[in-house]
């Protein structure tokens, strides 16, 4: 390993340890209850939450992934199934496979996949140790989910089972670099957040959760750091599309 290299694996290392010793109780217990509580409500939520917005965001993750007949797919942290239904929709030949923790969750993502006439196989299980042999998946996509992981982990995991040639699309909510920006989505999100837990009468552990979700995003990467992250754990061809200032982004990346 070059100095250089060393250096990275170093920063990365340090900023995961930071998250974790800040994160560790909500990941391992916290979260788990309040996706079971949000799972009936998440869509509707979550794009209540957004302005609206968020379909408009997963449609275009969607229309960055190039997929063809046949192709196997792994949905990591799939949620609700919404990137998978997604997926078959635009190509129903496409063989998609859901991971997520939440049992829950991937209830109501089978209902809606059932619903929109879609087979989506589940799986319920840690995401950090992915139940697949090496080079199993075609494609592999991450939504909504990487600042509640340890994300070096998880990307190195997604690079194992990807077959050679396969390709990984990433979106999320980022930590934007500009000052201004990242003050004025802060504000925003600790308003939004609490607003929507009012709207739809959240239980007491999504509740007690709404500073941590703020949180998340300011201890978590900016889009360029993801892009030198993915490039350190092997992938090659990074390749990203900004959005409103850094707020969030999509990468793509390749595994030779």
């Amino acid at each position: 390993m070059s100095s250089e290299q060393d250096t990275v694996a170093q920063y990365f290392s340090g900023r995961e340890k930071a998250r974790k010793s800040a994160f560790s109780g909500i990941w391992s217990d916290e979260l788990h209850a309040v996706f079971s509580d949000v799972a009936p409500y998440y869509d509707v939520a979550s794009n209540v939450a957004s302005l609206g917005l968020c379909s408009t965001w997963r449609q275009r993750f969607l229309s960055t992934v190039d997929l063809k007949p046949g192709d196997a797919v792994l949905d990591v942290c799939a949620g609700t199934n919404a990137v998978g239904i997604g997926l078959l929709k635009r190509q129903p030949a496409a063989r998609v496979t859901a991971i997520d923790r939440s049992q829950a969750m991937q209830d109501v993502g089978q209902k809606l996949a059932r619903a929109n006439g879609v087979e989506i196989e589940s799986f319920v299980g840690d995401v950090h140790k992915l139940p697949f042999p090496d080079n199993s998946f075609d494609v592999v996509t991450l939504q909504w989910a990487s600042r509640h992981l340890q994300i070096v982990d998880v990307f190195s995991e997604i690079r194992r089972v990807l077959k050679p040639g396969g390709s990984f699309y990433h979106h999320d909510m980022l930590r934007p670099e500009n000052r201004v920006v990242r003050a004025l989505y802060s504000t925003y999100l600790k308003g939004c957040v609490s607003v929507t837990a009012l709207i739809f009468g959240s239980g007491k552990k999504a509740r007690s959760c709404r500073n941590y979700f703020v949180e998340a995003i300011e201890l978590f990467y900016s889009s360029r750091e993801i892009t030198e992250m993915l490039e350190h754990v092997g992938f090659t061809e990074v390749k990203v599309q900004n959005a409103m200032g850094g707020i969030m982004a999509n990468h793509r990346a390749n595994k030779v």
